[in-house]
C-alpha cells in the first residue's frame, strides 16, 4: 500500500473531527512515567533517491543465488524458474484477487486449483490432492494429524531420523503436549535402518513418517518400509522432493498412504525461506480427513463445465466438532505457479530436470572429494541431488565463509542440526549449476586448504 503522509492541515481536520486538540491528547491514558520523552533514535530523513540508494546498498550485502553460485539445499533449492511462470502468475486476475477460499471465489481461480490438484495427483500417483497448504513442514504435521484422526487405536508416531530436522521439530511442537508419543529411529549411513524400523513398528503404531530423498539426499527403500508399516495396520506418510519424481517412483507406487512435500521448487524462487507451497495428496479413504479444501468439477444448469468448492473441513464452514484442521486458507498463487511450471515442463521436461540434477550432483561429489581436506560421508548410499562432505580439518564454518567471499554458497553446515556432524556440510546441485561452477568450487576449496587466495565464481 502506498505511503500517504498527512499535512498539518490534514492532522488538524482529523483532530477536530474526533474532538481533541492535539495528537498528544490521544495518549492521555498512558501514564507520564511510561512515555518516551525524546525523539526516536533514527537517522535523518532521506529523499526518495537517497533512500533508494541506501536500501540498494544494504540489499547488496546479501549473498544470494543472484550474486553467488548456489550449492545450498536442505529444503530450499535454487531451481530454474521459466519466465512464463512469472508472466502468467502475475496477471491481475490471479495476483490481486481475494484470498481464494470463500464460496464466491471466481471460476478462474477454482479452475486453477482444480488443475493443480489434477497435476499433483498425476505427479504423486495418489487418488486426490487438496488445493495446497502453507509449506512442507506444516503439511507433514497435518498429515500426521490426518493419520491420527483415522480412528486407529495406536497413538505412537514413528519418525525416521533422516527426516528433515526442522520437520521433526515441527512435529514435536504440534504433539508434545497432546499425549502423542513420537519415536525417532536413528539412521545408519544416511538412510533408514530397516531392521530397526521392523523392530519399532508394532500394533500400537499409528503412522510412520519417511522422507525420500531424505534430508541427506539419500534414497530410502520406501517400498520395504511400506510393507513393514502396512503389516502392522499403520499409515505410511512420505515426504518427497517433487523434482525427484522425474526419475524416482511415485509415492503412490511405493505404497505411501499420504504424500507431502515442499513445493516451492516447482516454479518459485528460494525467497530467503518463504513464502512456500505445501503439497498434500492421499488415498481415497482419507478424503473426509483431508485438511484445507478440495475443488471439484461439475456442470452448471446449462450443461457447461464448471468448478465448485467440494469439501472444506475447517471450523468456519462446518460444525467445530467435525472440523479436522485449523488450516484456514491455501497458497493459491504458489499452487498456480506450480501448475504453470509442471504444464510447461511436462513429463519429459521434469525427467530431464531431474536427470541433470542427479548427474551433476554425482559429478560434484566426485570432484569435491578430490579436495585434500574433504571426504564424502555416506559414500555407499544412493542419492538424488544432495550429499554430505566432511571437512577433515573440522572448520566447516570457516571453509564456507571463505568460499562465500569467493562467490560461492558452498553448502549447509550440519552441526546446527546434528552436533555429532559438526565437521560436515550438505551440498546440493540443481540443474542450474554448470560444470564450470562445480570445477571452480573444487578449485576454491583446494586454494583455501593450501592457504592461497581464492578465485571468484
Amino acid at each position: 500500500m502506498a505511503y500517504l503522509y498527512n499535512t498539518p492541515d490534514d492532522q488538524h481536520a482529523m483532530l477536530k473531527a474526533i474532538g481533541v486538540d492535539s495528537i498528544e491528547a490521544l495518549f492521555s491514558t498512558i501514564p507520564e512515567d511510561l512515555r518516551l520523552k525524546r525523539d526516536l533514535d533514527l537517522p535523518p530523513q532521506m529523499g526518495e533517491l537517497e533512500l533508494t540508494q541506501h536500501l540498494s546498498a544494504l540489499a547488496g550485502k546479501n549473498a544470494s543465488p543472484a550474486t553467488h553460485a548456489c550449492f545450498l539445499g536442505g529444503g530450499s533449492y535454487d531451481h530454474f524458474v521459466p519466465a512464463a511462470v512469472d508472466a502468467l502468475a502475475s496477471r491481475g486476475e490471479f495476483y490481486t484477487s481475494y484470498t481464494p477460499y470463500q464460496p464466491e471465489v471466481s471460476q478462474g481461480n477454482l479452475q486453477a486449483m482444480f488443475e493443480y490438484q489434477t497435476l499433483i495427483c498425476d505427479l504423486t500417483g495418489m487418488d486426490l490432492s487438496n488445493a495446497s497448504l502453507y509449506d512442507g513442514g506444516s503439511a507433514l504435521a497435518e498429515a500426521v494429524i490426518m493419520a491420527l484422526n483415522t480412528g486407529k487405536r495406536g497413538e505412537k508416531v514413528v519418525v525416521l531420523g533422516t527426516v528433515h530436522p526442522e520437520y521433526r521439530q515441527i512435529l514435536q511442537t504440534y504433539f508434545t503436549h497432546l499425549g502423542i508419543e513420537i519415536i525417532e529411529i536413528p539412521c545408519v549411513d544416511g538412510i533408514a535402518d530397516l531392521a530397526k524400523v521392523e523392530e519399532t513398528v508394532n500394533a500400537e503404531t499409528n503412522c510412520v513418517v519417511v522422507q525420500s530423498p531424505n534430508f541427506f539426499g539419500g534414497i530410502e527403500d520406501v517400498a520395504a518400509i511400506a510393507e513393514i508399516v502396512h503389516k502392522n495396520d499403520a499409515v505410511l506418510i512420505q515426504s518427497f522432493d517433487p523434482i525427484s519424481l522425474g526419475l524416482l517412483k511415485r509415492p503412490g507406487d511405493l505404497g505411501a498412504d499420504i504424500a507431502v512435500a515442499e513445493g516451492h521448487s516447482l516454479g518459485s524462487a528460494m525467497q530467503y525461506g518463504g513464502p512456500y507451497l505445501g503439497i498434500m495428496a492421499c488415498n481415497d479413504k482419507f478424503v473426509r480427513r483431508l485438511p484445507g479444501r478440495i475443488v471439484g468439477q461439475t456442470e452448471d444448469r446449462r450443461g457447461k463445465r464448471c468448478w465448485v468448492l467440494t469439501l472444506q473441513t475447517r471450523e468456519q464452514h462446518i460444525r467445530r466438532e467435525k472440523a479436522t484442521s485449523n488450516i484456514c486458507t491455501n497458497q493459491g498463487l504458489f499452487a498456480l505457479r506450480a501448475s504453470i511450471y509442471l504444464a510447461l515442463l511436462g513429463p519429459g521436461g521434469l525427467k530431464q530436470c531431474a536427470t541433470l540434477c542427479t548427474q551433476k550432483a554425482h559429478y560434484a561429489q566426485t570432484k569435491l572429494s578430490e579436495v585434500e581436506r574433504l571426504e564424502p560421508v555416506f559414500a555407499g548410499s544412493p542419492f538424488f541431488k544432495e550429499f554430505v562432505l566432511r571437512d577433515t580439518q573440522g572448520n566447516v564454518e570457516g571453509l564456507l565463509a571463505e568460499a562465500r567471499e569467493a562467490g560461492f554458497l558452498g553448502g549447509v553446515p550440519l552441526g546446527q542440526f546434528f552436533p555429532e556432524m559438526n565437521d560436515c556440510f550438505l551440498v546440493c546441485v540443481t540443474e542450474k549449476r554448470t560444470k564450470q561452477e562445480i570445477d571452480a568450487l573444487a578449485r576454491t576449496f583446494s586454494l583455501i586448504h593450501s592457504g592461497s587466495s581464492t578465485i571468484h565464481a
